[in-house]
């Protein structure tokens, strides 16, 4: 991954950058296919059928080029330090003789990172009538508990499916008794909380935790833990709603910045740097504490580790910094914009193709799924491609925004949908390769990220407000629609796998292909 240089001691520094040089642009240039589509489809649309002003268009632009770069920038970072980093925690927990200890250290880990997830904020905000620090606690706590217990479940080796079965029945029991207020925001925390970055930490702490186990269903139990992690918050917000009464729940619209030069555009992205940059410094410095003291008892990391954990660091730092002043500056309003448009016109049922044509290019700019996808196709040797996960995700989502628009338009309670998508993911689980299932949930959370909560949460506010909905019950959902449609789509395509897989097996394929296939399908 990294250029030899010569003086291997003495050019350490060097060797890093001219590594990362190289890997930059590779990511970039990944940035670059993600981001262009729905920049494109955004564009068209402000020139067709939904015109927007000048400058916002303008704001809209130059948050893609940020969020290009920035998403190159993160995605680097991440595989240099965050990935390295939870292996290694998981690794040494593995190694634990006592349970408690490595139970502990998921709690407090899962409520760092939570703490951490610039996505949190953006939704706490849009709760008014429940206090932001409040929210966020409930939600990290969620989080923390789920994190220890998909531990545990790993330990007992207990089949994820029978996990999430017994916790999606408490949920909906919990749903049935919460605030209907509280309903679509409860959900969308389960989908917000693991951004990008929970979500490679998390994913690669499961790799370290199952890669000491050497039975079947190891590689299996690698996955698995951002979909226990997403069901944390969705029960710690509805026992909240339950408990905590507030005088009114409302939702206060944002204003629009007027823009009409381009160095006024540049000045909004460079006044909101600041505030973007203390944002990400307060949620990494805690990660960064716990790994210091992780590497200062345990001593896993070599110097050569540790100056390219720390040089990951600073990429994932810069990148989060650059990717959220872009889609917060830049794609928000635009999205608040839009849906207002279209819900104002006379053919505002436009919002449903046009919004599903969104959806399904929306997700690959989402930087967590590039984690994702990456890691699926390098612990299953390839028989699970980046591209059949990536389209699936795409299908679910284009689904997810579709149907949303549906509810903005006609007012159809979220329950009626996440009700029969959750039976329909959970039996599945039963009939799909396991590993699939393990794919299926950690997907639904990565794929609800930044770009979700900043354009498509504010494109359906926008929606909602325009046609007179009620936005806390019927715009919001539109995250947790977005983190259950890939739960389907992606237990799809495994039982096209499974059929495929009898049928070659039918054929009387050579018995080391079985073999493999046996490995990462759970065939018998």
């Amino acid at each position: 991954m990294f250029a030899s240089v010569p003086g291997a001691g003495r050019g350490l520094g060097k060797e890093v950058v001219v590594g990362g040089g190289q890997l930059l642009r590779e990511k970039v240039l990944e940035s670059v296919s993600s981001v262009l589509p729905i920049t494109a489809i955004v564009f068209l649309i402000s020139i067709t059928i939904a015109p927007l002003d000048a400058g916002t268009l303008v704001l809209f632009l130059f948050g893609a080029v940020l969020v290009v770069f920035g998403m190159g920038l993160f995605t680097m970072g991440a595989d240099m330090a965050m990935t390295p980093m939870g292996e290694g925690i998981g690794v040494q927990m593995s190694h634990s003789q006592k349970i408690v200890v490595p139970l502990l250290i998921c709690f407090v880990l899962g409520v760092l990172i939570t703490l951490a997830e610039p996505d949190l904020t953006v939704l706490a905000e849009q709760m008014p009538a429940v206090p932001n620090r409040v929210l966020t606690i409930t939600v990290a706590v969620g989080v923390g508990l789920f994190l220890a217990l998909a531990e545990l479940r790993m330990l007992l080796k207990i089949p994820l499916s029978v996990c999430l079965t017994v916790l999606y029945a408490l949920v909906f029991l919990l749903a049935y008794l919460a605030p209907d207020t509280f309903i679509p925001a409860a959900f969308d925390a389960g989908g917000v909380t693991t951004g990008p970055i929970t979500v490679p930490f998390i994913m690669a702490m499961g790799v370290g935790l199952a890669s000491l186990r050497s039975d079947k269903n190891s590689t299996t139990d690698s996955f698995g833990l951002v979909a226990m992690c997403s069901i944390g918050p969705i029960l710690s917000v509805l026992v909240l709603g339950i408990f905590y009464q507030p005088d009114s729940v409302s939702y206060t619209s944002a204003s629009v910045a007027e823009i009409t030069t381009t160095r006024q555009a540049a000045a909004a992205f460079i006044q909101a740097l600041p505030e973007y940059g203390r944002e990400v410094a307060v949620a990494l410095v805690p990660i960064l504490a716990v790994f210091l003291l992780f590497q200062i008892i345990f001593r896993r990391f070599h110097r050569r580790q540790l100056v390219r954990i720390a040089a990951g660091f600073v990429y994932t730092y810069v990148g989060l910094v650059l990717f959220l002043t872009g889609v917060n500056v830049g794609f928000m309003p635009v999205g608040q914009l839009l849906g207002e448009t279209l819900g104002a016109g006379s053919s505002r049922w436009l919002l449903v193709p046009l919004g599903m044509v969104i959806g399904y290019f929306i997700v690959k700019a989402e930087p967590a799924v590039g984690v994702l996808t990456r890691q699926v196709e390098e612990i299953t040797n390839g028989s699970i491609t980046r591209r059949s996960i990536q389209i699936s995700l795409s299908i679910g989502i284009a689904c997810a925004v579709g149907l949303s628009m549906v509810r903005i338009l006609t007012g159809i309670s979220i329950l009626w949908f996440l009700i029969p998508g959750y039976i329909i993911s959970v039996v599945m689980t039963f009939f799909v390769p396991q590993i699939f299932t393990g794919i299926a949930f950690d997907s639904g959370g990565v794929a609800s990220g930044p770009m979700t909560t900043t354009f498509l949460l504010p494109l359906a506010i926008g929606a909602c407000q325009a046609v007179g909905g009620n936005v806390m019950t019927d715009a919001f959902g539109i995250v947790a629609l977005v983190a259950m449609m890939p739960l389907v789509t992606i237990q799809v395509l495994g039982l096209v796998d499974k059929l495929r897989l009898r049928k070659a097996l039918r054929r009387q394929i050579p018995a080391s292909e079985v073999e493999d296939t046996i490995i990462f399908f759970g065939e018998a």
